[in-house]
């Protein structure tokens, strides 16, 4: 009988493949009134009968186990509860943050564009259809009275008849090019977009790179040209570029090269096998594609593609900002230099022969390229002092770098204004009620420091001015209302505020003093779902466990910005203390 007892027991998966209770939540703030019943399992008089004790009904040994056995049933039940509600939690913030996005991109006027244009088509088919129906109407019309008229005089036939020969000759002849000058109401067709899927992601992938071989090995000979890779190339591949441009044979040189560069290629093309490289190619071990990945694998692959595009379009942004920059006087001292340096060549240009022009031109050129680069590359000092070129290049702000010095001036003059307000009075006299509340940031429920009840002093930080849409998980609380809160994060200079969503009270929110933090990491709450987790865990004296800041969309920039800002304060009270 124990033997099938023990048979009973450890029916089932084991304890050790779910998560504890306790290590996550079990409720949300939507779902957290609807409660899953949980059923005991009852166990029939046949069961009790078997397991009774032969010694007699109702011994102790067999009453212990089938408690063991009801209490695992009920512990296995709970924690699938737990994992079904977080689930539901996640796929209720997915499900907002959805319905927002619909909601930005306005799908309905677009409807309504699409609809007019399509009436617009129709009317202008409506329109070229009757302009055509009229002209075949009118031609019989005409050729009908012209019949007797052609009897009544001869002339008047033989005239027709070669006007008609000589209209028919045209037409053959030319018809077909004037019909191409015919104007056509335009189509707007659609191109169809292929679906997502992982195998045409990494085919193009492969393409790209591909593709854009030839550029990246061109660069790479250029680079190493100018670095002296190597040294009888570099010195043979000079002394002919100065002389051709000494004897005005710049332009003939690069075009000889051109057609030698194709007649190559030709050659390579039939079969032969020719390198000129001045780098040694490196071939790279081609993987062979899968045929079949999990969802793991295709999502880390798509992760992998978005942060190479990320980091490409990130590198385009950069140039095409600090041209526009150097351009629009972002940085009047850069953009002085190009100006005189313009207004020098256009002067030149008006006073001295193009053949010197060029000629300086292309000397210049040759020593920079391969005398003055290789030496500022290998010496940087005097290249960050002497390279006027890459100083300025280098010294061109980008568009986030602007907003950033921007919103550190502007910081800078609030401290300045409002320590000098403070050493006075707390507010002029002269300034009114609503005066006054304009210079605090101000949420959805009032004023910052009112609703955390903070100095006046503490405000969000640029960076989260609007906040961080999250839930709180509070691990240390029992009941499902206190368990979960929908909010939003702030992050001040000296403080980490939460503001709950469904809660009239401050009572609700949650003032986290950075000194006070112990620890803080990245925290993933569904171990089964890709990636590294959508959750930030922090650790304080006050709290048995760690409290979560779950279900965040910008986890990383979130977890930067707390971080950054808590080693910032950590340092300053350690360097104050000593």
């Amino acid at each position: 009988m124990l033997k099938k007892l023990d048979k009973i027991r450890f029916r089932g998966h084991k304890r050790d493949e779910f998560l504890d209770l306790a290590e996550s939540p079990n409720a949300s703030d939507t779902e957290c009134g609807d409660e899953i019943p949980v059923k005991i399992p009852r166990t029939s008089t046949r069961d009790n009968e078997e397991l009774r004790d032969p010694a007699g009904p109702g011994t102790i040994i067999m009453a212990s186990g089938v408690q063991d056995f009801n209490r695992t049933e009920s512990d296995r039940l709970n924690e699938i509860k737990g994992h079904l509600e977080i689930a539901l939690l996640e796929k209720h913030f997915l499900q907002e943050e959805l319905r927002k996005l619909r909601e930005e991109t306005n799908a309905e006027t677009l409807r309504q564009e699409l609809e007019k244009e399509r009436q617009r088509r129709l009317e202008l088919e409506q329109k070229v259809n009757e302009v055509l129906k009229a002209r075949t109407e009118e031609v019989p019309a005409a050729q009908q009275p012209a019949k007797p008229q052609a009897q009544a005089n001869g002339t008047d036939k033989r005239s027709h008849t070669v006007c008609s020969r000589l209209q028919k000759w045209f037409c053959d002849k030319f018809g077909e090019y004037v019909e191409d000058f015919r104007f056509q109401p335009e189509e707007n067709t659609v191109e169809t977009e292929e679906p997502l899927s992982a195998r045409r992601l990494t085919e193009n992938m492969r393409r790209l790179k591909r593709g854009a071989k030839p550029v990246t090995n061109f660069v790479k000979n250029l680079s190493a040209l100018s670095d002296w890779y190597s040294i009888y190339t570099s010195a043979i591949a000079f002394i002919i570029y100065m002389n051709a441009v000494w004897h005005g044979w710049a332009i003939p040189m690069f075009l000889f090269l051109a057609i030698l560069r194709l007649s190559l290629n030709y050659l390579i093309a039939r079969g032969w096998r020719i390198q000129w490289s001045i780098v040694p190619e490196v071939s790279e071990p081609m993987e062979p594609p899968k045929e079949d990945l999990t969802v793991s694998e295709k999502f880390q692959l798509v992760l992998d593609v978005a942060q190479k595009a990320q980091n490409l379009f990130g590198k385009m942004a950069d140039i095409l900002e600090k041209i526009k920059n150097l351009f629009m006087w972002v940085q009047p001292e850069i953009t002085q230099k190009l100006y005189i340096t313009l207004w020098a060549a256009f002067i030149a240009s008006c006073f001295l022969p193009y053949r010197i022009i060029g000629l300086a031109m292309g000397l210049y050129a040759g020593i920079k390229f391969f005398l003055i680069d290789f030496i500022f590359k290998r010496c940087p000092r005097l290249r960050a002092k002497y390279d006027t070129p890459y100083i300025i290049w280098t010294s061109l702000p980008t568009d986030p770098q602007l907003k950033e010095r921007s919103n550190a001036t502007v910081s800078r003059r609030l401290q300045t204004t409002a320590s000098r307000s403070y050493v006075g009075s707390s507010a002029p006299t002269g300034m009114s009620k609503d005066e006054d509340t304009s210079r605090f940031h101000t949420t959805k429920r009032g004023n910052f420091h009112e609703v955390f009840n903070l100095s006046e002093n503490e405000r969000p930080l640029a960076v989260c001015e609007n906040g961080w849409r999250c839930c709180l998980i509070n691990r240390d609380r029992k009941m499902p209302t206190d368990y979960i809160r929908n909010g939003v994060l702030y992050v001040t200079e000296n403080y980490l505020c939460f503001e709950s969503s469904k809660s009239g009270s401050s009572k609700r929110n949650k003032v986290i003093k950075l000194t006070d933090i112990t620890d803080i990491q990245k925290y993933k709450v569904l171990s089964v779902l890709p990636g590294s987790g959508m959750g930030i865990a922090v650790s304080t004296p006050s709290t048995q466990k760690p409290l979560v800041f779950g279900a965040m969309v910008h986890r990383d920039e979130a977890f930067e910005t707390i971080f950054n800002q808590y080693v910032k304060i950590t340092s300053a009270s350690s360097s104050s203390e000593s």
